[in-house]
C-alpha cells in the first residue's frame, strides 16, 4: 500500500493532483477541499489510499491521515465505492461525517450525490459503530452556505487563478448554488467555475 506522497504539485485539476516523486508524476485523485490546500510548484505531502481494480490502479488523496482512514472505512459499508466515498468527503468533514452516523442524521447523507433515503437509512446502520464518536466540537451558527464560498475560493486560487478571478467566478455560480437548497456541492460548482473563467479567457 502506498501510504502517502510528497514532492512538488506538477499540475492541478478540479477533480486530482498531479505530484512529482522521483522524477515521476503521480495523478492523485482529491476533493476540493484537498485540492484547495495544494499550490502549483509547491513541496505538498498527501495521505493516500491506492484502490486496486482489474483494469485500473487509482490513487486517491487526502489532506491527513484521518480523512484517509474514514474513506477506507466508508468503503466496508456495502453499495459503497471510492467515487461515493469521495463524495461523501467532499460535502462533509470526516467529524461531519462520524457526527451525522452518531446522531441518524438523514438529511446530511442526502446531502451527497447518489445517497437518496433509502441509501441513507442503510449506511446509518452499517456504519453506525465502524467511524467511531466525532474528535472535533461542532462549528456552532457557521452558515451552512458560506461554506462552499469559501472552500470554492480556496480551490480555485489553489489552481492557480487570481484572488480577483476567484471572486468573479465565485460570484458567477452564486445562483446555482443558491437554486441548488440544502448544501451546495462544491465539487460542481468548481466545475462550474472553471468553464466560466475559461470563457472570459
Amino acid at each position: 500500500m502506498i501510504a502517502f506522497v510528497s514532492g512538488t504539485i506538477a499540475a492541478l485539476a478540479p477533480d486530482a493532483a498531479v505530484v512529482e516523486v522521483g522524477g515521476v508524476g503521480m495523478a492523485v485523485q482529491c476533493t476540493p477541499n484537498t485540492l484547495s490546500t495544494l499550490r502549483l510548484g509547491k513541496p505538498a505531502k498527501l495521505a493516500t489510499s491506492l484502490v486496486v481494480r482489474e483494469d485500473s490502479l487509482t490513487l486517491y488523496g487526502f489532506v491527513d491521515d484521518d480523512e484517509r482512514q474514514v474513506f477506507e472505512l466508508l468503503q466496508t459499508a456495502s453499495g459503497v465505492g471510492p467515487r461515493l466515498a469521495q463524495a461523501m468527503l467532499a460535502v462533509h468533514t470526516p467529524d461531519a461525517l462520524r457526527r451525522a452516523v452518531s446522531t441518524g442524521d438523514e438529511k446530511a447523507l442526502i446531502a451527497v450525490p447518489g445517497i437518496g433515503r433509502k441509501g441513507a437509512q442503510k449506511l446509518l446502520l452499517e456504519l453506525k459503530d465502524r467511524l467511531g464518536e466525532p474528535i472535533g466540537a461542532p462549528v456552532v451558527g457557521a452558515a451552512v452556505t458560506q461554506g462552499w464560498r469559501d472552500q470554492l475560493h480556496a480551490a480555485l486560487i489553489g489552481l492557480g487563478y487570481a484572488t480577483r478571478e476567484a471572486d468573479e467566478a465565485v460570484t458567477a455560480v452564486a445562483p446555482q448554488a443558491e437554486a441548488a437548497g440544502g448544501t451546495p456541492q462544491v465539487g460542481q460548482l468548481l466545475k462550474a467555475a472553471l468553464q466560466t473563467l475559461n470563457r472570459a479567457r
